[in-house]
């Protein structure tokens, strides 16, 4: 009896040994990327965060505590940075989703052409940001660029002149840029999550009598729901922490009425050398930033139980 339970327990072993394998082998799978994660990102918010509690000169820092975060109280330049930020972000955001939605729509439907439509589509994601930014710099130009001479032979300016040099509209320079640029994204996601919505639920819609905005509304729209939310969600971080546009485009002048607050904190950290400052505004964004996703995937988790 006992040789039985012995031999028993010693069968059992292997079995452990394997399971641990098992557990292990795609943590081994993951390490590499793991890795490159805290090496990338892990490290460097480390780092910028210890810097926020520090005051930098040329020569060396010191530990300031809360000092940069209480600067930031009193700080127009910061708070006309953020005001600039969220007009940024939701004019963006508003105009791209809506042109990016339509467009999938659009290319949800057979029709001759769309191959090529769908390729001209998603060009403007394929070029690169500087490139876009430099395009669009010389479209606003009343010199060399034409949309200055087509506003004013609209009547909409009195006379060709630079939007990008006034600090009334230099903010819409970018922003129209920024559409152009971001449309794509939401027109490859949403389009992606048309097809997957059955075909059958359309037809039984429309047999039942549904117009199209019925079943637009009670069928399409629920399921795009999550997707709509997470593309809303990813494209708003982007935005809010893309700065190329505006650089090449204007610098973050006139006046700082195109600066953000990424603008911001290249200024104070590289311009201005008060890398201190500068990494305390960042991890203000980044809790901003933080609490809007987490409120969205709230939504989403929603919205995901009622499809």
């Amino acid at each position: 009896m006992t040789y039985a339970v012995s031999e028993i327990r010693s069968a059992g072993r292997p079995r452990k040994k394997r399971l641990s394998h098992a557990a292990i082998e795609p943590w081994l799978y993951l390490s590499p990327a793991i890795v490159l994660l805290v090496v990338v990102l892990l490290v460097p918010l480390i780092i910028g965060i210890s810097y926020s509690f520090r005051k930098f000169s040329a020569f060396k820092s010191e530990y300031v505590g809360l000092g940069q975060y209480q600067a930031m109280l009193s700080d127009q330049v910061l708070g006309q940075a953020l005001v600039n930020t969220l007009w940024w972000t939701v004019a963006s955001l508003f105009f791209q989703f809506f042109l990016g939605l339509g467009l999938a729509l659009l290319l949800d439907k057979p029709f001759v052409g769309r191959k090529v439509v769908q390729a001209v589509v998603f060009l403007p994601w394929a070029v690169p940001s500087f490139l876009s930014g430099l395009t669009w710099a010389w479209l606003f130009n009343p010199i060399i660029g034409p949309l200055p001479h087509w506003l004013y032979a609209l009547g909409l300016k009195a006379e060709p002149t630079n939007i990008l040099s006034d600090p009334a509209t230099a903010m819409w320079g970018p922003i129209i840029a920024n559409i152009w640029f971001g449309i794509p994204f939401f027109a490859i996601t949403l389009l992606a999550a048309l097809k997957s919505i059955p075909s059958e639920l359309h037809e039984a819609a429309a047999i039942d009598g549904a117009s199209p905005w019925q079943r637009f509304t009670k069928v399409t729209l629920p399921f795009l729901a999550p997707t709509i939310v997470i593309t809303v969600m990813l494209r708003t971080i982007w935005i809010a922490t893309f700065a190329d546009l505006i650089f090449v485009m204007t610098e973050g002048g006139p006046a700082g009425s195109t600066s953000t607050v990424p603008v911001y904190i290249y200024v104070s950290a590289f311009k201005s050398l008060d890398k201190g400052y500068a990494s305390a505004v960042a991890v203000l964004l980044l809790v901003l930033l933080i609490a809007y996703a987490v409120a969205l995937i709230a939504i989403r988790r929603t919205l995901v139980r009622h499809v």
